[in-house]
C-alpha cells in the first residue's frame, strides 16, 4: 500500500513539474519587440554622457549640480528594482514594459524643453522610473518563453541591444545634437518611446500561447520572504557580487563622466572623444552572444569569466588612479576599453547566476537585487566623482581623484566575489 502511494506521489509530480517553454520564432519575436524598449532605454540613459558640456551652459550648472541628473534617474532605477522584480513576478511583463516606455517618453519631452534645471531633474526622475521598469521585464521574458539553457544567451543577447543603445548615445546623438539641436535631438526620444510602448502592447504575451496550464507569474509572498529567498541563495550573492564589479565603472563613465574625462582627462578632441565612446560601446558587442552560448554549455565557465573580468577592471582602475600625473591617453583607453567589454557581459554572467537557486517563477526579485547592486555602485561613483571635480582643479590629477571611489569599491565587490565564487556551497 506504501508503495502504491509513493508510485502515485511520484506520477504526480512528474505531471505538475513545469513545462520548460520550447522558444521558437515566436518566443524570438516577443523578445526583439521587448528588447527594444531596452535599447530606447540605454539610449536615453546614457545620452547625458555626451550632452553634458552642453547641459552645463544650457542649465547653468556646474560639475557637482550636473551629476544630480544622471544620479537621481539612476537613484529612482536602483530604489525601484525590487519592486520592479515584484511587478515582474507577479503582473507580467506586457503592461509593466508598455507603462515604462511611456514614462521614459515623457521624460525626454520635459527634458527635452526643460527651461531650467528643475524642469530637467523632473523629466530625467521620469526616464529613471520608466527605466526600471524595462530591462527586468525584459529577463523575466526571456525566462518565460525560452529553455534555461538558452537563459544565458538571452542574457547576452539583451547586453548586446543594450550595448547598440549606448553607442547611439555617443557619436550619433552628438551629431543630432550638433546638427539640429538640443530640443530636436531629445523630443525624437520621446516619440520613439510612444511607438514602442504601442508595439509592446500590440506584440508582447506575458507567456507563450497554450501555456495557461503552466503558471507565468509567481505565487503571492510577502516582500520580506522574496528577499529571504533571494538573499539565501548563493546564485543571487555571486550575481550581486559580480555585478557591483563589473558592470559599475562604464555604466558610469556613459552615463557621465567618460567623455568629460576623454576630454579633459586625456586631452581628447571633442569629435575624437565621442567617436572613441563609440568604438568602446560597440566594439565588444560580438563577445556576449558567444559567451552566452558557451555558458549554455559549459555553465562553469562562469567563475573563470567572472573571476577574470572582475580581476582587470581593479587592476585596470588601479592604474587610472595612481599613475604619475596622469594616465596616458592609450592607457586610459585601455581601461576603458576593458570596463566596457566587463559591462557588456556583465548581464550575460550576472543574471545566469542569480537563476541558480531561485525558482523560475520568482527571478525578478533576485535579478532586481542584482540590478541594484551594479547600479548602487554606479550612482555611488558618478556623484563623488562629481563632488571632487567640483572641487579640484581642472585637469588630469582631477579625474585620478574622481575616480578613486570607483577603484575602491570595485575592488571590495572583487574581494566578496572571489570568497563567494572559492567557498565551497554548502552540502
Amino acid at each position: 500500500m506504501t508503495t502504491t502511494r509513493t508510485s502515485d506521489d511520484r506520477a504526480a509530480e512528474r505531471r505538475a513539474a513545469p513545462v520548460e517553454p520550447a522558444g521558437g520564432a515566436r518566443a524570438w519575436l516577443v523578445w526583439g519587440v521587448a528588447v527594444g524598449g531596452y535599447f530606447l532605454a540605454m539610449l536615453q540613459r546614457n545620452g547625458l554622457g555626451v550632452a553634458a558640456l552642453e547641459a552645463q551652459e544650457r542649465f547653468g550648472a556646474g560639475p557637482a549640480l550636473l551629476s544630480l541628473l544622471p544620479m537621481l534617474q539612476l537613484l529612482v532605477y536602483v530604489v525601484l528594482q525590487v519592486p520592479s522584480g515584484l511587478l515582474a513576478d507577479r503582473l507580467g511583463p506586457r503592461y509593466t514594459l508598455a507603462a515604462g516606455t511611456l514614462a521614459m517618453a515623457a521624460g525626454s519631452c520635459l527634458f527635452a524643453l526643460a527651461p531650467g534645471i528643475g524642469t530637467a531633474v523632473t523629466g530625467r526622475f521620469l526616464i529613471g522610473l520608466g527605466d526600471a521598469l524595462i530591462f527586468l521585464n525584459v529577463i523575466r521574458l526571456a525566462a518565460l518563453w525560452f529553455p534555461r539553457s538558452r537563459y544565458a544567451l538571452v542574457s547576452g543577447l539583451t547586453g548586446v541591444v543594450g550595448g547598440i543603445g549606448q553607442v547611439a548615445s555617443a557619436a550619433p546623438l552628438a551629431w543630432m545634437l550638433e546638427g539640429l539641436g538640443w530640443v530636436p535631438a531629445f523630443l525624437s526620444t520621446a516619440v520613439l518611446g510612444a511607438l514602442m510602448a504601442l508595439m509592446v502592447l500590440l506584440v508582447v504575451r506575458d507567456r507563450p500561447s497554450g501555456a495557461a496550464g503552466r503558471s507565468t507569474v509567481a505565487a503571492p509572498v510577502s516582500v520580506w520572504e522574496a528577499l529571504k529567498e533571494a538573499f539565501r541563495a548563493r546564485g543571487p550573492q555571486i550575481g550581486m557580487a559580480h555585478h557591483a564589479a563589473v558592470m559599475a565603472p562604464f555604466t558610469m563613465m556613459m552615463v557621465l563622466w567618460g567623455y568629460p574625462f576623454l576630454v579633459g582627462g586625456l586631452g581628447l578632441a571633442e569629435g575624437t572623444a565621442a567617436l572613441t565612446l563609440t568604438g568602446l560601446a560597440a566594439g565588444g558587442l560580438w563577445i556576449a552572444p558567444l559567451v552566452g552560448a558557451a555558458i549554455g554549455r559549459l555553465p562553469g565557465v562562469r567563475t573563470v569569466l567572472g573571476l577574470g573580468l572582475a580581476t582587470a577592471l581593479s587592476a585596470g582602475l588601479l592604474v587610472l588612479v595612481a599613475w604619475p600625473g596622469g594616465v596616458p591617453a592609450g592607457v586610459g583607453v585601455m581601461v576603458l576599453a576593458v570596463a566596457a567589454v566587463g559591462q557588456t557581459l556583465a548581464p550575460t554572467i550576472s543574471f545566469d547566476f542569480a537563476r541558480d537557486g531561485i525558482p523560475a517563477s520568482r527571478t525578478g526579485v533576485a535579478s532586481g537585487l542584482v540590478n541594484m547592486s551594479g547600479f548602487s555602485t554606479a550612482v555611488l561613483g558618478t556623484v563623488l566623482a562629481g563632488a571632487l571635480l567640483q572641487v579640484r582643479p581642472e585637469g588630469p590629477a582631477a579625474f585620478q581623484a574622481a575616480f578613486l571611489p570607483l577603484f575602491l569599491t570595485t575592488a571590495a565587490a572583487t574581494a566578496v566575489l572571489y570568497a563567494l565564487l572559492l567557498r565551497r556551497p554548502r552540502t
